[in-house]
């Protein structure tokens, strides 16, 4: 079984939840119906997730077989004065994940990003040999671009089972979506959300959203609310149906239960012609993170 036919198209992201957060957030969504949970070691809230996923096992409202649990190692970045981590270091990041999640195995492992630059081809090489040992069920990448995969394609290894990117209306990345189905690599899309005006919003959630898209995502002449009119959903609804339409996974995150509903149970089509004007909001580079597009890394 592929990848494309086992993974949630709908899971719940945890980036900037704090590990009662998490665990409560994992707990509800499993309860609404939720298969997906995405962290990572960097989040510092797998122990949460894991809460809520034991919560959630022994209440007897799910089992593990039924669940996807996504996590990702974080490279090193020697610009912010990390080391680079090793075949063994990868290794012993999962573990120590494993861990902190109280699983055996994990669905997806993901390298979190292309920042090392010396060491990305032995770390892709030691998620597919914890792929083969059965620690993890697919192996995956996030945030690498073309030239990054095409390394390890010249080094005659197997291609990501997913790539797991900003993806939204003003970040569309065409090229490197093209390529990812060319190449039959899954597409994770992560931060759907970043069009609306209550997007990242709180004290030191920061990223590269300007003052203008601050503005347009508030007008009421936004494409998105338009839309949402005209379909009687919610703006943020809108964002998702869009992604999955283009068959991407999604993996929205909120804090808030009646919003967690919302981002799973909608049921509607967006009509072709506003699938084009929606095409022709894309702005380019990837906006979430404040230090810089990790797409960008050489």
């Amino acid at each position: 079984m592929t990848i494309h036919s086992k993974i949630p198209s709908i899971g719940l992201g945890t980036y900037m939840m704090s590990p009662e957060e998490a665990e409560e957030m994992t707990y509800e969504a499993i309860k609404i119906g939720y298969r997906h949970i995405d962290t990572a070691e960097v989040y510092r809230n797998e122990q949460g997730v894991a809460k809520g996923i034991e919560r959630s096992l022994s209440e007897g409202l799910v089992s593990r077989s039924e669940l996807f649990i996504t996590t990702k190692v974080f490279p090193g970045n020697e610009i912010w004065g990390q080391s680079q981590k090793t075949f063994d270091d990868v290794t012993e990041s999962l573990d120590n994940s494993l861990k902190r999640l109280k699983l055996e195995y994990v669905d997806l492992y993901l390298i979190h990003s292309a920042h090392a630059n010396k060491t990305r081809i032995e770390q892709w090489k030691a998620l597919l040999e914890l792929k083969s040992n059965g620690k993890i069920t697919y192996a995956g990448v996030a945030n690498w671009n073309i030239k990054h995969l095409q390394e390890i394609n010249d080094a005659d290894l197997p291609l990501p089972d997913t790539n797991q990117i900003e993806l939204h209306p003003w970040a569309q990345q065409p090229e490197l979506v093209e390529y990812l189905q060319n190449n039959n690599v899954h597409i994770i899309a992560y931060s759907s959300l970043v069009p609306l005006s209550t997007w990242r919003k709180k004290d030191g959630e920061n990223s590269l959203k300007t003052k203008d898209m601050e503005n347009e995502g508030s007008s009421v002449e936004s494409l998105f609310k338009i839309l949402a009119n005209k379909y009687n959903v919610k703006e943020s609804q809108i964002l998702l149906q869009w992604a999955l339409q283009l068959k991407y996974a999604i993996l929205p995150k909120t804090i808030k239960i009646a919003r967690l509903q919302e981002n799973f149970q909608f049921s509607f089509v967006i009509e072709e012609e506003d699938m084009l004007l929606i095409q022709n909001e894309n702005k380019g580079g990837g906006i979430t993170w404040e230090w810089g597009d990790p797409l960008l890394v050489e």
